[in-house]
């Protein structure tokens, strides 16, 4: 969702929470803003648009010396994309940076708006600012106002905020949103959304827990939890990132999707050994009473999921059902102690991922969670966690995070049978050839490649997209769907392909595109049969396969492999090359698809 950076101390305010936001803009870009208090003054600066319109807006300004500064870069929930509605947020005399959702917002608003206070914006993150200088005029001190502001609050939030009142300190507050604060030895204070804009300032940082707040200086940091102070307690924060750089590439997800051969490297490594599947994060965990597995997951995670619930059945012999988060979340689910709640999240902050986790976690549950980022909530919460290890991944439209998770999941699944006893050595034997065989899969052909490119500047026009496939590539045509639709804006749906004649078939005309994803190793004639009914209508067919389809107006012919998972990834790094050089030949930023950012951390 938005991006928050924060600083305290002597340095240029300006180019650090501009450095900052460039590292968080992938969590929005609607607009963004800063605020510097500088010797009892404020200079603020906001624009709408990507960060490069804020960076010319304020290439003039300095702020050099001992000083304060916060800034913001926005993702949309309440209100436009706007330069009024846009971070920081201010009253008469301090300003305030918000990311979540201010559940109770209009009920304070009405209130603070009946005692005389005027609104400039839309947002409901506007009345934190007015609801703190209400106490201050009350005659309360700045850090009793600040506490009593956020307890007033009901929602998701990390907040930042400045006062002239308080002029050499930052006012912090986290519930449900990632915030982390992060000092050095120069006695510099650095606050952030994640890890990235701190990496290579900042020495040791804290995670802020959910429902602290406080208040920090050059001298010290406050920090609170239901009104009793708390000791921070401080982490080494790993300083050998080697910042995300294009290489080359045209974008960040071309970049990624090149990378997935050596991220899948990193996946495997150390978790196959002398032929049997091995995970270290597992050597205490019990699966003997443990009689089916429910996965709650979202967007991109929740395809990956959908992948993996074929592999817990079919190789572990184990229950496995797949829940939507969002919808998980209010359907009054009825969970059972011997179930294994697995939760699947790239950022570790998705919010209806996580608000599930807690749920189960409550229902008293094991947990286990497939994460990307170490220490995220997720991560926090769940009892244990494998990480997939796919490295920052820019681009919102997600490639290496969804190879990591279904490699992690599809290693989980034969990890579980034989906990259970479920897996014979012929399976086993089977299963490891192929996964120490992904990461070759993986690597990209450059004639394939090109083939692509040339081939997208067919499928730029027409009524939408019917992307198809059965058992494990059903969930991958899904996937395949959301990739174009993300980035390119046309329509696209994923089908099980036994299920266009009950309806969907309808469509089928010269302009219905049809991707078909037809393994050789698992249902070939089935999906045959399907796509020629789909041809006999005149749909245009684009066949991926190892055989050749003499009904297919285009052919990607793929490598004949021995087993279905090799087959599934190599046509996945085709459907995301397809999607790229559509979307690349429309004329879009393919890194940041509009209206879409890429870690989801509210409703």
């Amino acid at each position: 969702m938005c991006g928050i950076v924060g600083y305290i101390g002597k340095r240029e305010k300006r180019e650090f929470l501009l450095d900052g936001l460039k590292e968080l803009e992938y969590r929005g870009y609607d607009s963004a803003g800063i605020a510097v208090l500088h010797q009892s003054e404020i200079n603020y600066f906001k624009a709408s648009g990507k960060l490069d319109n804020l960076t010319e807006k304020t290439k003039d300004f300095r702020s050099l010396g001992f000083g304060i500064g916060i800034a913001h870069t926005r993702w949309a929930t309440h209100g436009k994309p706007t330069e009024i509605n846009a971070h920081p947020h201010w009253g008469e005399f301090s300003f305030v940076i918000h990311n979540g959702i201010i559940e109770n917002y209009m009920e304070i608003k009405k209130e603070l708006q009946g005692e005389g206070v005027s609104f400039l914006s839309q947002t409901d993150s506007e009345v934190i600012v007015h609801l703190f200088e209400k106490y201050i005029k009350q005659n309360f001190t700045a850090q009793v106002a600040f506490e009593k502001t956020i307890n007033s609050l009901k929602g998701a939030y990390a907040i930042l905020l400045i006062s002239k009142i308080a002029p050499e300190s930052i006012f912090f507050a986290k519930n449900a949103v990632p915030l982390i604060v992060g000092r050095n030895a120069k006695d510099e204070l650095f606050f952030g959304s994640s890890d990235a804009p701190l990496i290579g300032f900042a020495d040791e940082v804290i995670y802020l827990e959910d429902g602290s707040y406080g208040w920090a200086n050059e001298k010290e940091i406050n920090l609170y939890k239901n009104s009793q102070k708390m000791q921070p307690n401080f982490k080494l924060l790993n300083s050998s990132k080697i910042y995300a750089q294009k290489d080359g590439f045209r974008f960040f997800m071309e970049k990624e999707i090149y990378e997935q051969s050596i991220v899948t490297s990193e996946t495997l490594m150390g978790r196959i050994k002398d032929d049997k599947v091995f995970f270290e994060e597992l050597s205490e965990y019990d699966f003997n009473d443990i009689e089916e597995i429910k996965i709650c997951a979202c967007g991109t995670s929740y395809h990956a999921a959908l992948a993996s619930s074929y592999l817990f059945e079919r190789i572990a012999k184990i229950r496995c059902s797949v829940e939507i988060a969002s919808e998980f979340r209010y359907k009054e689910p009825l969970l059972d102690k011997k179930t294994l709640f697995l939760i699947i999240s790239q950022s570790g902050e998705t919010a209806d991922t996580l608000q599930a986790l807690k749920m189960a976690k409550k229902a008293g549950l094991k947990t286990l969670a497939v994460c990307n980022v170490d220490n995220s909530s997720i991560v926090r919460i769940s009892d244990v966690t494998i990480l997939t290890r796919a490295g920052i991944e820019k681009g919102v439209a997600s490639t290496k995070a969804f190879a990591t998770q279904v490699l992690v999941l599809w290693l989980l699944s034969l990890h579980v049978a034989r906990s259970k006893g479920k897996l014979s050595e012929d399976l086993c034997k089977t299963e490891i050839k192929a996964l120490r065989g992904v990461p070759t899969v993986l690597k990209v052909n450059e004639e394939l490649h090109e083939k692509l490119h040339r081939l997208s500047k067919r499928y730029l026009h027409g009524h939408g997209f019917f992307f198809i496939g059965r058992d494990i590539f059903f969930p991958l045509a899904l996937e395949g769907a959301l990739k174009l639709k993300e980035i390119s804006y046309l329509h696209a749906e994923g089908y099980p392909a036994g299920e266009m004649k009950h309806g969907p078939i309808a469509l089928a005309d010269s302009t219905l595109f049809t991707v078909a994803l037809m393994p050789q190793t698992l249902l070939y004639d089935k999906i045959k049969s399907n796509v020629e009914e789909l041809s006999a209508r005149d749909a245009t067919i684009l066949a991926i396969s190892p055989k050749e389809f003499a009904l297919a107006d285009d052919f990607i012919k793929t490598q004949p492999y021995e087993h279905p998972m090799s087959e599934f990834f190599e046509m996945m790094v085709i459907t995301q090359l397809l999607a790229l050089e559509i979307s690349v030949r429309l004329g879009n930023d393919v890194d940041m698809p509009r209206n879409l950012a890429k870690s989801v951390t509210v409703e």
